[in-house]
């Protein structure tokens, strides 16, 4: 089954508050699990983003498309890497959502259905 793993939390913040030592951690696990993914077979893809700073949204409105500053989440945390697994269970990718959640306060986790819903 696959699953989208997704990170949230605010790397421009991170970077002006979190401790030097604990960022070189943060990175070198970061390295480490996406090399652990992709031995095991498990990664499909994976991507940082960059902060939420710099998003842009464009939303349909009575009166046109508008683009706007980002992002969507009205919150200084906003999604900031995600990784697409193909893994045996669904405990399987929470297991590794458990690993990812010391370095991101909220993990989410969402199945990739293999088509559209049935209607």
């Amino acid at each position: 089954m696959k699953y989208m793993i997704m990170m949230f939390g605010s790397a421009e913040g991170m970077m002006e508050t979190a401790d030097p030592e604990w960022v070189k951690e943060m990175i070198g696990f970061m390295i480490q699990i996406d090399k652990d993914l992709r031995d095991s077979g498990e990664l499909v893809f994976n991507a940082g983003l960059a902060d939420g700073s710099t998003a842009k949204l464009v939303k349909q409105t009575p009166d046109g498309v508008i683009t706007t500053d980002g992002p969507y989440a009205e919150s200084k945390e906003s999604l900031i890497g995600y990784w697409v697994v193909d893994v045996a269970s669904e405990e399987r990718a929470v297991e590794i959502c458990s690993s990812i959640v010391k370095y991101s306060q909220v993990v989410e986790l969402r199945a990739i259905p293999d088509g559209p819903p049935e209607v």
